[in-house]
């Protein structure tokens, strides 16, 4: 067991506002994936909490995002690491299964409190009677639009495509290649390990007119007509109009940051970066519709409390939780990494829905599905594998589908099984 109090210290707990009955020093671990924002957000927060609360040291640790769950499992179980610790939410079950977080306290965090505070998609962390961690934000998708390139291809600038047919257009007439071919200029940013996946799952496939998932999301449902058309749709970006192209610049929003993109889709949390844009002018509008259908995707991290913290650490961390899922948290994280608060009242004010960054985003919130992963990470991969297996391997679009609903079904069934 890890000891890092100093000496005892007392501690009355009440969700929202908790008051030290002492002062005497104890010391904590938060951890986090590298994010500049996030990175940012949580250090500001960090010297608030310490300042009203000098008893208690956070240290902040964060790792790079594709080592970031290796190394939280591999600390955790080691008896070392964070106290408390961020978690995509779609995680929640191979990090129950890990043994690696434990149920929030209901006498730090009342269920009625945080049903009443937090957006809906908060009960995609409560698992029976326990809810497993408390998001500060929450993030949905929109389309990011390059105004510059709009203009310059006889587009107007003020009017981003709201439909997916005016997509492919406004695609087209953006999209620049050379004398050989070879693209320099995207019109779309395809990329599926980036938010392309989610899009795909959630909103295409829905606005095809089918579902992704039966209705309790035990059951793979995309491997229908609907299901081959949208994803027809979508491999067409690369194979027919030849609009955009999977690697290009690496990802979609680096190619769109460099200034080689006209549009790509992402969520909140790229505003903050995409804010140090000084060489165009870009917007963001709400996802395109099909037939009058709008669709969107709603998801979270969350902050959760390791299994192995306890005693004075655990006071601590609770109270740290506590402190960065307040209202005031939520608007300095919204500054500063510029995802949505997680409280409704907080983030839907008529100044947010005002603003034309945020407020795309928070429309979007109103129409949104949030996928309830069982394992997040392996069911992303039968998106990614999916599109892979046509446009690297030439299969055909009914057979990668069936083939991808046929791995992911296993990945439900052998989860639901236990």
């Amino acid at each position: 067991m890890r000891v890092k109090s100093r000496m005892l210290f007392g501690l009355a707990v009440g969700f929202g506002l908790m008051t030290a009955t002492s002062a005497l020093a104890v010391e904590i671990e938060y951890w986090q994936y590298t994010f500049e924002g996030r990175v940012k957000a949580i250090d500001a927060l960090i010297e608030q909490f310490q300042k009203a609360n000098p008893d208690i040291t956070v240290k902040h640790v964060d790792f790079p995002y594709a080592d970031y769950p290796t190394k939280v499992a591999a600390s955790i179980t080691a008896g070392q690491g964070p106290d408390v610790v961020q978690l995509y939410y779609g995680w929640v079950d191979g990090w129950l299964a890990g043994n690696l977080i434990q149920p929030l306290p209901k006498d730090a965090f009342p269920h009625d409190q945080i049903e009443k505070n937090f957006f809906s998609i908060v009960k995609a962390m409560k698992r029976g009677d326990d809810y497993y961690g408390l998001p500060t934000a929450v993030r949905s998708l929109a389309l990011f639009y390059n105004k510059k390139m709009f203009a310059d291809a006889g587009l107007d600038p003020n009017k981003p495509p709201a439909t997916l047919d005016e997509l492919v257009d406004a695609a087209l007439k953006t999209t620049k290649r050379d004398a050989s071919g070879n693209l320099e200029q995207e019109g779309f940013g395809v990329d599926m390990t980036g938010q392309d996946h989610h899009w795909i799952r959630e909103v295409l496939i829905r606005q095809f007119g089918g579902a992704p998932y039966s209705d309790d999301y035990k059951s793979v449902t995309y491997d229908s007509a609907a299901g081959d058309a949208a994803i027809q749709w979508y491999v067409d970006l690369q194979q027919k109009h030849k609009v955009g192209e999977a690697g290009f610049m690496d990802t979609a929003q680096a190619a769109f940051q460099a200034g080689r993109a006209a549009m790509e889709i992402d969520g909140t949390f790229r505003l903050s970066a995409f804010g140090k844009i000084t060489d165009f002018e870009w917007g963001v509008t709400e996802l395109p519709s099909k037939d009058g259908n709008q669709g969107n995707y709603a998801s979270y991290w969350a902050n959760a409390i390791a299994s192995t913290t306890s005693g004075d650490e655990l006071k601590a961390a609770e109270k740290f939780l506590a402190f960065v899922t307040t209202p005031d948290a939520m608007k300095l994280w919204l500054e500063y990494a510029g995802e949505l608060p997680a409280n409704p009242a907080i983030a839907l004010t008529s100044e947010n829905q005002a603003d034309p960054k945020y407020g795309p985003f928070l429309k979007g919130l109103a129409y949104a599905h949030t996928t309830l992963f069982v394992e997040e990470l392996a069911q992303r991969q039968t998106q990614i594998d999916m599109v892979n297996h046509v446009l690297l391997e030439g299969q055909s679009v009914a057979d990668a589908v069936a083939t991808a609903a046929k791995a992911e079904q296993e990945v439900l069934d052998k989860y639901y099984k236990k």
